[in-house]
């Protein structure tokens, strides 16, 4: 039997990604504060990405005070439950100081198991993607199913980059070469909503290397329960390892695919 969130959880991760995303959204479009750059010159944080993450963790705190937190912007916080939060206040942070309508919140609960809970919140759009272990995928409350293609050369599908320059680089020769075998790529800039809208059928599948753990952890998560294959793939440079989100059908060519290209 699939094992359920514990009471509480994911309404309290709706409830925290909603309060963020108010605030970000009544600062979106204004001036930027606080902007500064993290892993790279490219890889830029602002007062919304902490203020965001603050506002998040409090409310975490005050409802689930045994839990870990790991938080993009803030480092890990620990606790003693067995369970952890992470947390992205503000993926997409180049497009939300741009006022590119294209970022989100992402917060996941995981415990030894792997992920209970997550919740993606797109304010711009108002839509609010949320899953909990065995309990399926929904977009503003509607239960939301991948795609089911099987053949890749027909499949759209989404990717992103990362900051360090030769990641870049080799990642970007990857897709270049992956390009003429599918239908399209799709690269919008926030690695928690190409996994929500793969998992909404939006796009086919999603392939990212790297993906840093707190863009994949909620994303991961409702794409599976939306019925997803998901796998990892190896790291290319010092930030970590990538991942797929495809249809089983569509999981394998993709995957052999990049792995044909990667080994070129």
């Amino acid at each position: 039997m699939n094992e359920q969130p514990s009471a509480g959880t994911l309404p309290i991760a709706e409830r925290a990604a909603r309060a963020a995303g108010a605030l970000l959204l009544e600062r979106f479009g204004g001036p930027a504060r606080g902007v500064d750059t993290k892993s790279s010159g490219t890889d830029m944080v602002s007062d919304a990405d902490r203020d965001a993450e603050r506002l998040i963790t409090v409310m975490l705190r005050e409802a689930f005070p045994a839990d870990a937190i790991v938080g993009e912007e803030s480092g890990a916080h620990d606790g003693d439950s067995g369970r952890t939060w992470i947390v992205d206040p503000l993926d997409g942070t180049t497009n939300f100081l741009y006022g590119i309508p294209q970022w989100c919140v992402s917060i996941a609960c995981e415990d030894a198991a792997g992920g209970v809970a997550g919740v993606i919140f797109d304010a711009c759009r108002n839509e609010l993607f949320a899953a909990s272990r065995g309990g399926g995928a929904t977009r503003n409350g509607t239960p939301i199913r991948a795609s089911t293609l099987g053949d890749l050369s027909k499949a759209l599908v989404a990717t992103g980059y990362g900051y360090e320059p030769a990641e870049r680089s080799r990642w970007g020769a990857t897709i270049a070469l992956l390009l003429p075998q599918v239908r399209d790529v799709r690269r919008a800039g926030a690695a928690a909503l190409d996994l929500a809208w793969t998992a909404s059928a939006r796009t086919d599948a999603y392939a990212e290397i790297p993906c840093r753990p707190w863009d994949r952890a909620a994303g991961v998560l409702i794409a599976a329960e939306a019925g997803c294959e998901i796998s990892m793939l190896d790291p290319i440079g010092s930030s970590g390892e990538g991942v797929i989100a495809a249809p089983p059908a569509l999981h394998g060519p993709l995957r052999d695919a990049i792995l044909e290209v990667l080994a070129t």
